[in-house]
């Protein structure tokens, strides 16, 4: 991906934990707050997600979209999960990663993030908006896996 943005927390899970938080999609209105619905349309063989059609409501930005995801992960859990913009109304590009490593007792998760929307927008504002969106879906994600 070029022109990305990222940022690293550490979760308090391990990495099998953080997984699952992460793989179960059809929850995430539970707890991603401007996840309002999100489906998953097809499956891979082994029951991952393949494609996955969310619907959005983050202010200003309000938009249904899929996204389609291939899947890079360890016995262990350790790996990274990929996806790369289906459809949308408002955006050309989101493509993004979820990386996840062992850190001590806990799962170091790694999330890169670039967005590319049908309407103008400076960079600098988009990578505040890239920046904002990564912090908010890593500090959701710790809260729901360390609920675990």
């Amino acid at each position: 991906m070029a022109d990305q943005t990222e940022s690293s927390v550490v979760i308090d899970s391990a990495p099998g934990t953080v997984l699952d938080v992460i793989a179960d999609f059809e929850r995430y209105p539970q707890w991603a707050g401007a996840v309002k619905e999100a489906t998953v349309l097809e499956e891979q063989a082994d029951g991952r997600a393949a494609r996955v059609q969310f619907t959005l409501d983050a202010g200003a930005v309000r938009d249904t979209y899929s996204l389609d995801y291939t899947w890079d992960f360890a016995d262990d859990s350790t790996g990274q999960l990929s996806w790369q913009l289906g459809e949308s109304g408002v955006m050309r590009t989101m493509d993004g990663s979820y990386r996840l490593a062992s850190s001590g007792t806990g799962t170091k998760v790694t999330y890169t993030l670039a967005i590319d929307l049908r309407i103008p927008m400076l960079g600098m504002l988009r990578r505040k908006a890239e920046k904002t969106i990564i912090d908010t879906a890593l500090t959701e994600l710790k809260k729901r896996a360390e609920q675990r």
